[in-house]
Formats: structure tokens, C-alpha cells, sequence
């Protein structure tokens, strides 16, 4: 679809804000082998820099997602232990030392709030897969851990999985 029409079709159903850029696409479904991976798995490619929603052994839904600085990366299996709209954000102590005029708590909705309009934590440590309002760090090597989305992609995610869901995150 091209972008004229996609902004065009925003419009006529009201979806609000036009796109104004590539890094506003929407998640798309694509082909993926997925015969390791039970549907409903998150499967986050860290070198690729995408997150994908196994739908079953041939489908997945496909998100650009932003991922650890390099020094920041890890890879293993987990689950999401939690869902949050609007979440407020400490910044993890690793965060903290490294920038320590970083305020101790951003109040969910806050522009400054990292965290973006959604978040959901993972299991055995201080990371989430959550939203981001700048939207321009999507696709790059830019966390300290976290994966981070599209805020309309991480609302999309939110809506599609539950607490308990698996998440894979290979380097």
C-alpha cells in the first residue's frame, strides 16, 4: 500500500495523526518457520532489530522495535509478568549510575517518560517491552536492555498477549 493511499485511509476512518514517516508503519504479517515456537510466542531478533508474534508454524506478525546498546544486549527465554498503560518509570540502577540527574520516578503520560503509553515487564530482570516518545530511536541499537516500539505498535502488542505469554530473545 502506498503511503498516499495509507495516509488517505487513516483519514477516511479516523485513525487520527497522519504518518509522517516509515518508522510509523503499522506491524505486518509475514512468512517465518516458526516450528520451534509454540503461537502466541515473542520472538525478539535483536540483530534484526524486530520483535515478531508467532501466529503459527508459518505466519508471525512483525514489529521494528529498538534494543540494547551494544555492552547492553542479552538474549534467553522469558515471560511477561506484567502489563501497564501509561506506567510511571524508575530508571534501572545501572541507568541511574551512569546518568544520575536522571529523576528517580517520571510519572506515567509525562513527554520525558521514556516508557512511552504501554509497557510490559519480563520476568528475571529490569527490562520491558514497552512504547517510546521518541519515536526515532525505533530501529536503532539504543537501550539499556528494554525493548522498545512504536507507541501504536506497542498498544497493538498489548492487546494481542497476556501476562504469562513466552518471550525469546535471541542476539
Amino acid at each position: 500500500m502506498s503511503l498516499k493511499i495509507a495516509v488517505a485511509l487513516a483519514t477516511t476512518i479516523g485513525a487520527g495523526a497522519l504518518m509522517s514517516s516509515a518508522a510509523e508503519a503499522r506491524p505486518e504479517m509475514v512468512g517465518m518457520r516458526a516450528e520451534n515456537y509454540s503461537p502466541g510466542t515473542i520472538v525478539v531478533k535483536t540483530a534484526e532489530r524486530r520483535l515478531y508474534l508467532i501466529l503459527d508454524s508459518g505466519h508471525a506478525m512483525r514489529y521494528p522495535v529498538g534494543v540494547g546498546k551494544s555492552g547492553k544486549q542479552w538474549a534467553g527465554t522469558t515471560q511477561i509478568d506484567g502489563k501497564y498503560r501509561n506506567p510511571a518509570w524508575s530508571p534501572p540502577a545501572e541507568l541511574k549510575r551512569d546518568k544520575p540527574s536522571i529523576p528517580n520516578v517520571i510519572p506515567g503520560g509525562s513527554p520525558q517518560n521514556p516508557m512511552g503509553v504501554a509497557a510490559m515487564t519480563l520476568a528475571g530482570g529490569e527490562y520491558a517491552i514497552h512504547g517510546t516518545n521518541v519515536p526515532g530511536s525505533v530501529g536503532g541499537f539504543v537501550s539499556y536492555g528494554c525493548i522498545r516500539m512504536l507507541n501504536s505498535d506497542i498498544t497493538d502488542l498489548y492487546q494481542r498477549v497476556s501476562v504469562g505469554t513466552t518471550v525469546v530473545v535471541t542476539r
